[in-house]
């Protein structure tokens, strides 16, 4: 069974475990009032106007409900009914006669009853009958307010959240996982090791701290490493530009409501959401032939999109983000190869930090521009470059941006969990918009066409994914502390100051920890910020001109000489190795 299919499948279950709450609610709690009960990516809630507060103390009394309803095998079936007929089946709930009078005029209405006592409004679809759903897993995990359509000035319903999976293994080992991932948790993790602060005078606008700063620098430098050996040059364009360019790019019709505008001079202006209009205006700053293509332009542009309150969520959901773009402008022949090369380098840096991914091939839109044939010709380039290169990949239709088709890469973490980050989107269409040119090795003027890619995708997503990924205990080469030099009494503070110093002047980053306090404290201190390598130094150390060292995984040497523990050093920076 493809994957889409398995997942249309596990929704449609979830779905109808929804039905299966609802009944239950109703059942248990007579007065409930039902409203809206979807599935989502984990399992289903249920929003619902109830007199009693849901606690985890009624949680087993309503799965203890859903499973006798369950064991009853009762078949899910759908019934038409007129506009008329669904106001007076649901004349006791005002949130069901509100979507009911919301559906046109002489449109049929599907009602889905579960056995004789239940039904629901409900476009469908369902699995035949509950005994479909006998061998699926779940549980309710909490109970949280939601207003009525999520406007504040309706009335707070309930929402009962369930997981929902296949069987009982999976179920687990989602709860397992998402337990882990508290500990895991970015903002906590970016607390503790100050690696980065959230302020209400800025919501959605990350502060990085002197910590924060390090580890993104560190990977500025790795990705203008990697870019310069691909042959890419670097820009920067400004991060305020005029409508008029906003408008012709398709953004401004396409993209408005996530862009923050003004006005100087009484001309709009708007702060850019994307990178690709400014590189786009540096590509038409001079002429171009036939041999400067394929001309790669790379941007590590800082851009703003207007985020709702309620969606935002530290490093991961933000209003301002470092995008790691790259535009690359080339010939119709020059389309595989140059994907190919983005594929490569993006492999490259996943396997850097030991993540394995996915791809997904995502079409066009509803919301588009452009001619079916370009769509055609832009789907088919990628395909063909996926498929040359032997890649795996799902299809995902109609997720393309509103220029071009794209391809995705789904990154796994340590603990399971997938993101999106990198893309490839091909584009013919911002080439026609800005009427770019290259004149051809027959003397004729002729189209580009572009590529729009990211590796990291967002800088500070990527960075609140890592910190998850390591659990904030990050590999040599990236951790703020490289090694903390530390003393077992106030005797050695010379000798552990000499240590320190020619640590730094090796370009090591390194902390000494010379405070009159019992150096079981100061190891414990050190470790909470999840340092990779203590050097700690007493009598012994200092008379043999040596050191001893605590690192990760529990290792604890003594008697070492401190160059060749900066060889040491020197191998694991240089090929980056992980924990």
């Amino acid at each position: 069974m493809e994957k889409k299919e398995l997942d249309e499948k596990l929704q449609k279950a979830r779905h109808s475990l929804a039905h299966i709450l609802a009944k239950a609610l109703v059942s248990l709690y007579p007065k409930t009032k039902l409203t809206i009960g979807p599935a989502i990516e984990d399992g289903f809630y249920y929003d619902v106007d109830l007199d009693e507060q849901l606690t985890p103390d009624h949680f087993d009394a309503i799965e203890k409900k859903m499973k006798e309803i369950l064991n009853k095998g009762e078949e899910f079936v759908r019934k038409e009914v007129s506009k008329a007929e669904a106001l007076k089946l649901f004349a006791g709930n005002e949130y069901k006669t509100e979507i009911i009078n919301e559906l046109p005029e002489g449109e049929k209405i599907s009602v889905y009853y579960t056995g004789d006592d239940f039904f629901d409004l409900c476009r469908g679809p369902h699995v035949e009958s509950s005994k479909n759903l006998q061998n699926y897993a779940y549980k309710i995990h909490s109970v949280n307010g939601a207003y009525w359509r999520g406007n504040e000035k309706n009335k707070m319903l309930q929402r009962v959240y369930v997981y929902a999976f296949a069987d009982k293994k999976q179920l687990n080992e989602h709860i397992n996982m998402l337990e882990e991932a508290k500990k895991r948790d970015h903002r906590k993790l970016g607390k503790e090791l100050k690696l980065f602060m959230l302020s209400q005078d800025g919501p959605g606008f990350p502060f990085y701290l002197p910590n924060g700063m390090i580890v993104k620098n560190l990977l500025v430098d790795y990705w203008h490493d990697l870019h310069r050996k691909a042959g890419y040059a670097e820009v920067s364009t400004p991060i305020m530009l005029s409508r008029h360019l906003w408008e012709t790019s398709g953004h401004w019709d396409h993209y408005k409501q996530n862009m923050y505008t003004t006005k100087i001079d009484d001309v709009d202006f708007a702060i850019k959401p994307m990178n690709c209009p400014g590189g786009i205006l540096v590509y038409k700053n001079e002429p171009h032939s036939y041999r400067d293509l394929p001309m790669r332009v790379g941007e590590l542009g800082l851009v703003h999109r207007h985020e709702k309150s309620g969606e935002l969520g530290g490093l991961m959901r933000v209003r301002c983000f470092t995008q790691d773009d790259a535009h690359i402008f080339m010939t119709p022949e020059q389309i595989k190869s140059e994907i190919k090369g983005v594929v490569s380098l993006i492999d490259t840096v996943y396997k850097t930090f030991n993540f394995s991914y996915h791809v997904e091939l995502s079409t066009r839109p509803e919301n588009s521009m452009g001619s079916d044939e370009d769509w055609e010709l832009a789907t088919a380039g990628l395909r063909e470059a996926l498929d040359d290169l032997g890649l795996d990949y799902v299809v995902n239709e109609g997720d393309g941006a509103f220029y071009g088709p794209k391809i995705d890469f789904h990154l796994t973490d340590a603990i399971g969990r997938t993101w999106q980050c990198g893309t490839i989107q091909l584009d013919f269409q911002l080439p026609q918009r800005f009427d770019l040119e290259y004149v051809g090795e027959d003397g004729e003027k002729h189209r580009p066409i572009m590529i729009h890619r990211v590796v990291y995708g967002s800088l500070e997503r990527f960075i609140g994914i890592l910190i998850e990924h390591f659990a904030g205990v990050f590999p040599l080469w990236l951790a703020p502390v490289q090694v903390k030099v530390l003393t077992l009494t106030e005797r050695n503070n010379g000798y552990a100051k000499k240590i320190y110093d020619k640590l730094f002047a090796h370009g090591i980053r390194v902390e000494l920890d010379d405070r009159n306090e019992k150096v079981g404290y100061k190891i414990r201190e050190a470790l909470s910020m999840k340092i990779p390598y203590l050097i700690i130094v007493g009598d012994e150390e200092e008379k043999n001109n040596q050191i001893s060292i605590r690192g990760r995984g529990y290792e604890n040497k003594s008697g070492l000489n401190l160059d060749d523990f900066l060889v040491r050093l020197d191998e694991e920076i240089k090929t980056k190795k992980l924990n």
